[in-house]
């Protein structure tokens, strides 16, 4: 039985779906099993808290795990707290993982074991993605994104720490200004450097963001407007700046939504002015003028409204999008299409 390990250089890297895609394509040949040993994308379900990810994994690879096996480590703040006092057992935990993977393998002919967090996750209970791939002898793909040559540095210091047992890499949502550098001058460098590059994923809009009216849906949040919210929104500005220099701001935006007071009618109307901002996000429970929620309306922009102040709504708002629509069967799928088009999959599972 073979074993992929599928690590990432960074927390959103859209490792999930890289993970998932590889392992439904996969599927195709082979008996394919699947495991997150620490669990980081938490959210409270049935009175517990879980990682998703697992959850979505065994509803389309068809598998009749436990959630307890399929993440025997739910790494959350409280669980990192009580490591460090000193409350958890790091070979207890190994123990654990090892057990959990021996019943989840059997019947499979290839296991994927999706890393959690960035590479160094776990390191205070020496459960880092290196020390996952020691334990269950796993081949290693790092998942990678690339804006500029300097990101090369963290790469390359990731690809030392995994030594032999690096397979090779997998670039996701490149940008496009970014695409033709890394296929110049950055590839070939690695390779030169004995690091394998499996592929280049550009970045694409149904994975990089969510639509406005699912942040709306996320956060919670009134909607002021009766307009299509179907627009991507992809980052967020804050918007704490006088009128004039906001609307210099907002005008280099590009699929932003711009966080504000509701009572900073200033800054709400220079954000209508940007044609790169796709909503505004109104903050303090504060309900902008008619001459606003009319202003939006004829432009066909979305106003939510939060309750929360600024601080909180941006927080949760970048969680969102952070998570992105990486994580249903339909942008699994969106995913399987991009490797087949810009990487090679079946090299990466031989």
């Amino acid at each position: 039985m073979e074993t992929i390990l599928i690590s990432a250089v960074d927390d959103v890297t859209g490792k999930t779906a890289v993970t998932l895609a590889l392992a439904t394509h996969a599927t195709e040949e082979r008996s394919v099993g699947y495991m997150k040993p620490k669990g980081t994308r938490l959210e409270s379900k049935v009175g517990k808290t879980l990682d998703t990810d697992p959850m979505l994994a065994r509803e389309l690879l068809g598998l009749e795990a436990e959630m307890h096996d399929l993440e025997p480590v739910v790494y959350s703040p409280t669980f990192i707290e009580g490591a460090i006092q000193g409350r958890e057992d790091p070979t207890e935990l190994r123990d654990r993982v090892r057990e959990a993977f021996d019943s989840l393998r059997s019947g499979h002919d290839l296991m994927f074991i999706e890393g959690g967090g960035r590479y160094t996750t776990g390191g205070v209970i020496d459960l880092t993605d290196v020390d996952v791939a020691e334990l269950l002898d796993a081949r290693v793909v790092l998942v990678a994104d690339y804006e500029e040559p300097g990101d090369l540095d963290e790469l390359l210091g990731a690809a030392d720490a995994f030594g032999d047992r690096l397979a090779g890499i997998i670039f996701n949502a490149v940008d496009d200004a970014a695409y033709d550098g890394l296929e110049r001058d950055a590839i070939p460098f690695l390779e030169a450097e004995g690091v394998e590059v499996f592929g280049a994923i550009p970045e694409v809009q149904e994975l990089s963001g969510v639509t406005v009216d699912d942040l709306a849906d996320e956060l919670g949040a009134d909607v002021l407007t009766d307009v299509p919210g179907d627009a991507f929104v992809e980052r967020f500005l804050v918007g704490a700046m006088g009128g004039d220099a906001a609307l210099r701001h907002f005008r280099r935006a590009r699929d932003a939504a711009v966080i504000t007071g509701g009572d900073r009618s200033d800054v709400q109307t220079a954000a209508l002015e940007a044609p790169g901002v796709r909503c505004l996000v109104l903050t303090g429970g504060h309900r902008p003028s008619s001459a606003v929620l009319g202003k939006a309306t004829e432009a066909g922009m979305p106003v939510l409204a939060l309750n929360t102040d600024t601080l909180t709504a941006i927080e949760r708002a970048e969680n969102v999008v952070r998570s992105g629509r990486t994580r249903s069967p339909e942008t699994v799928e969106v995913m399987r299409g991009l490797l087949r088009e810009h990487a090679d999959a079946d090299r990466l599972l031989e």
